[in-house]
């Protein structure tokens, strides 16, 4: 049984005990733990932001779209938005609209993935990440459960064991 390490410097001097060598130690060491803080994002930059990406999912007949707050909950952005598009070409034209129009309000660095026809089109605009999907993908991957405010609440916790019909 390992025991957790709670600095650098004990999981290095930990390592040191392991037999190997040094690129094995280095391994069982594992990556130096760097906090990185993000800066927050002004609050009429994010609606900006918001108002631009939904009005061109809608215009583009985006079905679903959903917007989840992501504050608190993750450190990579601020919100997400979920929408669902019916063919290739329409999510990857939603892509290139909603890139095009963040650009025009300044939004500079924007990663897009899989717009060359795709069930899953990813948008990383730093502070808001968008999800195109296909119907079939979409319910696939329940984004909307994984980071959806009803998983937040205590009600909703089940002891393990006790979720499930007893016989």
């Amino acid at each position: 049984m390992r025991r957790k390490t709670s600095s650098p410097d004990a999981a290095l001097a930990e390592a040191a005990k392991v037999p190997g060598t040094a690129r094995k130690k280095a391994a069982v060491a594992g990556p130096k733990k760097t906090a990185v803080k993000r800066e927050a994002v002004q609050p009429d930059l994010l609606t900006s932001m918001l108002n631009v990406i939904t009005t061109s999912l809608d215009e583009d007949k985006g079905e679903d779209i959903v917007v989840l707050d992501l504050v608190g909950r993750a450190n990579f952005a601020d919100c997400m938005v979920i929408a669902t598009g019916l063919a290739d070409r329409q999510i990857s034209a939603m892509a290139h609209h909603i890139e095009k129009k963040l650009n025009e309000i300044g939004i500079k660095r924007i990663l897009i993935e899989g717009a060359n026809g795709s069930d899953w089109v990813l948008i990383d605009a730093g502070d808001v990440v968008i999800h195109l999907f296909k119907p079939e993908s979409r319910e696939l991957y329940g984004l909307e459960r994984m980071w959806g405010t009803d998983l937040d609440g205590s009600e909703n916790e089940v002891a393990v064991g006790q979720g499930e019909e007893q016989d």
